[in-house]
This record gives C-alpha cells, sequence and structure tokens, in this order.
C-alpha cells in the first residue's frame, strides 16, 4: 500500500493527514505554534515554528503508521497566503514572517492605489489590502532598508516548508496569485509591476503548477523524519485553493461557503478570464490552469463567538442555537450587519462597525442570535451576487463547510438566503486534503483534480431553498443592502471614540 501525506499550514497550527491510495485517511496529526505581534497590528512568526511543526507530525504520523516510512510516495502542503518570508543568499530568513493578518501597511496599500491602481487590477485582478505580500514588501524596503539590501529571495510559508525539505525554491501559481505581483492571466511574474515598485527579477521565486514535483526530501533529513525511502515534494496551494479541492470545487457551477472565524465565499472559475473590477479576488486556482473568485466577510463566525462570549457565556454554540429553528425570519424585526471587525466583501472599509438595527425591547438572546446568523449569511450573499450580477456564474450547488453546516436550520436558512442548493461534506478535511489530492495528482494517482475529487470528496444532506423563505429573505436581503450606506458616515465619525 501507498501513502500521501497532506500537511496544511495554517496561522496558529499544521496539520498532517496520511491518506492511502484506497482513498481511506489513516490518522491526523497536529501541532499548534504562537503568533509574534510586538504592537498593535503587526502580526508576526519566526518561520522556524512551521519546519519544527512539520517535523513533528510527520514523526508523529510515522510512529502510529510505521509503514508510512517505506511506503510514503508523496507529500504536499496547503498554506496560508499572503505571509511574507525573506531570505539571505545563503537560505535563512532575515527577520520574522510578516503574516496576512498585519495590518501595518495601510500607507502602502493607498501609495500603490494612487500609483498603478489601474495597472495593478488589470495585471493582478485584485485591489491592494493590506494582507497582500506587495506592500508588506514596500513596507520592508521603507522601514528596514538593510534587510531588504540583504534579501535574495522571497517565498511564502509552504514554499518556506518546501525549501526546507528538498532545498529547492519555488512558488506556485494559486499562492503566487496572492502576492500582487503575478500576471494572473499569463501566469508570469510581472516585469511591469516588478519595474513599478522597483523589485529586482532575481528575488522572485520559479513558478511552478501545484501539483509538480519540486524534488526528493534531503536524505538526511529524510533519515531524521522517520522515512527509510525517497519521496517526492510537490509544490502545493494557497490555502483557499485547497480549501477548495477539499470540498470537491473542481469544475463550474460549483461553490463554497466557508464559515470560520472569517466567512469565505468561493466560486470555481475554469479556464475564462472574469474581471471583477477589485469588487471580488481573483486568483490563480491550484487546479491547473483554472481559476477562482472569492469575497470574504472578516466577522462571520468571530460575530457568533462575540454574541455568545457576550450574552451566552456558559452556555454551548448548540445550546446558544437551539431555538433557531423556532425563531422566525427577520427574528420579530431584527437586522444584524456583521462588520465588527470592519468588512472586506464587497466594501473594503476598516471602519465601517456592525449594527443591531430594529432592536426591540420584546427581543431576546434568540432573536439576536437568529439576526446574527442571518446577517452573517447575508453578508457571504454579497459575494454570490457579485458572482452571479459580474461574472454571469450559473452557481447550481454550493458546498458549506466550518461552523455553518454544523446546525441543520442554519443550513436550510443558507439555502433559502442564497436561493441554491446547499450540500455538506461526510468528513471535513478542509486544506489538508486539498494538499493531499495535489500529491495524488502529482504522484500520479489520478490525471486531474476533478477525477480525484470524484473518489476523495464525499458529500452528506443536502438542503433544498423553500420557496416561501426564499421570497421572505430577498425582502429581508433587500433592506440589509442598505446598511451599509445608512451607517457607514456616522461609523467613520466614531471611530474617533473606539479606544476603549
Amino acid at each position: 500500500m501507498s501513502y500521501i501525506i497532506g500537511i496544511d499550514l495554517g496561522t496558529s497550527s499544521l496539520k498532517g493527514i496520511l491518506l492511502d491510495k484506497a482513498g481511506a485517511i489513516l490518522t491526523t496529526k497536529q501541532a499548534e505554534y504562537e503568533l509574534i505581534t510586538p504592537q498593535a497590528g503587526y502580526s508576526e512568526q519566526d518561520p522556524t515554528v512551521w519546519t519544527q511543526a512539520l517535523s513533528q507530525v510527520i514523526q508523529q504520523i510515522i510512529l502510529e503508521v510505521p509503514a508510512a516510512s517505506r511506503s510514503t510516495v508523496g507529500i504536499s502542503f496547503s498554506g496560508q497566503m499572503h505571509s511574507l518570508v525573506l531570505l539571505d543568499q545563503e537560505g535563512l530568513p532575515l527577520r520574522n514572517a510578516i503574516l496576512w493578518n498585519d495590518v501595518r501597511t495601510s500607507d502602502q496599500c493607498r501609495r500603490i492605489m494612487a500609483t498603478a491602481g489601474e495597472k495593478v487590477l488589470s495585471i493582478t485582478k485584485n485591489r491592494a489590502l493590506e494582507g497582500f505580500t506587495l506592500p508588506k514588501i514596500l513596507w520592508v524596503k521603507e522601514h528596514e532598508p538593510v534587510i531588504w539590501q540583504k534579501t535574495a529571495h522571497f517565498l511564502l510559508p509552504k514554499d518556506y516548508a518546501g525549501f526546507y525539505l528538498t532545498g529547492n525554491q519555488q512558488m506556485d501559481y494559486s499562492d503566487a496569485a496572492g502576492t500582487l505581483l503575478l500576471d494572473v492571466d499569463n501566469r508570469v511574474w510581472s516585469a511591469e509591476l516588478a519595474a513599478q515598485f522597483d523589485l529586482p527579477l532575481r528575488v522572485f521565486p520559479k513558478l511552478v503548477d501545484s501539483s509538480e514535483g519540486i524534488g526528493l526530501i534531503k536524505p538526511e533529513l529524510a533519515k531524521q523524519l522517520g522515512f527509510t525511502s525517497d519521496v517526492m515534494v510537490y509544490a502545493g496551494g494557497a490555502d483557499n485553493a485547497c480549501a477548495a479541492l477539499g470540498a470537491g470545487i473542481t469544475t463550474d457551477g460549483m461553490a463554497l461557503a466557508s464559515i470560520g472565524t472569517s466567512g469565505v465565499f468561493l466560486s470555481y472559475e475554469g479556464a475564462g478570464h472574469a474581471d471583477y473590477g477589485g469588487e471580488l479576488h481573483y486568483f490563480n486556482h491550484a487546479a491547473k490552469e483554472a481559476y477562482y473568485s472569492m469575497g470574504v466577510t472578516l466577522s462571520a463566525g468571530y460575530s457568533l463567538n462575540w454574541l455568545k462570549d457576550t450574552f451566552a457565556e456558559d452556555q454551548t454554540y448548540d445550546e446558544l442555537l437551539h431555538n433557531l429553528g423556532d425563531t422566525p425570519i427577520g427574528a420579530g424585526g431584527l437586522l444584524f450587519s456583521p462588520y465588527i471587525m470592519g468588512e472586506r466583501t464587497p466594501y473594503a472599509d476598516s471602519q465601517i462597525r456592525g449594527s443591531f438595527i430594529g432592536l426591540d425591547a420584546r427581543h431576546t438572546r434568540d432573536h439576536l442570535t437568529r439576526s446574527v446568523i442571518e446577517g452573517i449569511t447575508f453578508s457571504l450573499k454579497e459575494s454570490q451576487r457579485l458572482m452571479v450580477e459580474h461574472g454571469k456564474k450559473d452557481i447550481q450547488t454550493i458546498i458549506s463547510v466550518g461552523g455553518g453546516a454544523k446546525n441543520k436550520h442554519w443550513l436550510q436558512l443558507q439555502a433559502d438566503v442564497f436561493n441554491t442548493p446547499v450540500t455538506t461534506l461526510t468528513s471535513e478535511q478542509g486544506p489538508a486534503l486539498g494538499a493531499a489530492m495535489i500529491a495524488a495528482v502529482g504522484a500520479g494517482w489520478y490525471q486531474s483534480m476533478a477525477e480525484c475529487s470524484k473518489d476523495l470528496v464525499h458529500y452528506g444532506h443536502s438542503y433544498t431553498p423553500i420557496p416561501k423563505n426564499v421570497t421572505e429573505y430577498q425582502r429581508l436581503y433587500e433592506i440589509y443592502q442598505q446598511v451599509y450606506s445608512a451607517t457607514k458616515n456616522i461609523c467613520h465619525e466614531l471611530a474617533h471614540f473606539q479606544a476603549i
């Protein structure tokens, strides 16, 4: 029996799964690590914590399944997007990685859009936001010129892990698309943008497909990890692209609604070249020569966390949602906007804040809960709307994962709000499964990601829109769409008083 290892290098932990050729997941291991936050708005990590976690997880996998030491044929990665790793000529990190959730680069983003906004949108299909890699590079150039002068190459986190294993440096197209430096249509680094921002092309890594083999694990390291035979490493993909693979989003007509701390609504784009004018993210997929569009709700599950911590600290989430199905649509005339940490899609406004509108003395905690759930789902619907209106998407099935897939009433609510059938997965392995799928295709187990997903992705229960509910939610959604414009100026003025 042959094995594949899929690794998800996340923000707070690294997860590994062992997959056999029959598609069974034999074990899952995880190692956690900390963020470094030297001051407000800064978020960093020492890249060596990733490689230590990687070694620990691989060793734990082999300890539990000893046959993996001699029969693992491939390993690949999903990685947190955008986070900047700077290396010197010897391949050593020059500083901590600046992570995707670091927001120190607002000035750089404004300058990028002011000086080259149309060019950036045309070439990369995305607007400059604090999360992207280019603003981080420009921040280092401006604030740490000595570090920049020593920089020989830049990588993203999962590429650093691949470099650690093989000694080779490269980046796949799905992760490169999140740097704001890739010519997305032509799949090359943009020499025009490099020149615009005075970045030498020598610092850019080689570009490869996600399923391309980047080298064998170095012999001495393989021995330390516990492998007794050669293991090929495959490039891997960005975490959202891998999450899409792990949910089977590999053909037209499919979309993903993922509700974690933030929320993502993602749609497969095939080989077409859609242009959303920066209103949605548009990235290269980990599936070969495919793309995906994506909108982000900054405080999706986090809004529910806030509600629980503030009003129901002594309850479990199941208890908090217990009466969700018995609380009427519209929560008794209460509407929630989930902007409690600002918003990304479709507004990209860091100063907008959330609100309960229509609050009445008769409202109970159940009404607040229903209102929060509806507001989160409406925010995700904004991304679906943009895909349909501007991308002419015909979304026929939505795969729901994360917190929103754990409650049957919320799943039905999603189907009604999206007016599209919503389906769950029998087992959520997320980006780690996507990484394993990349290695399986790279190793020749399958000819394509779509073929691989038919074997490895298994669907659970489906929820069909209820026409009466769809009509009610359309009326409520139209009211929800007025909230941003009605509260924007108020929130921006209140920002003066936000220090607590």
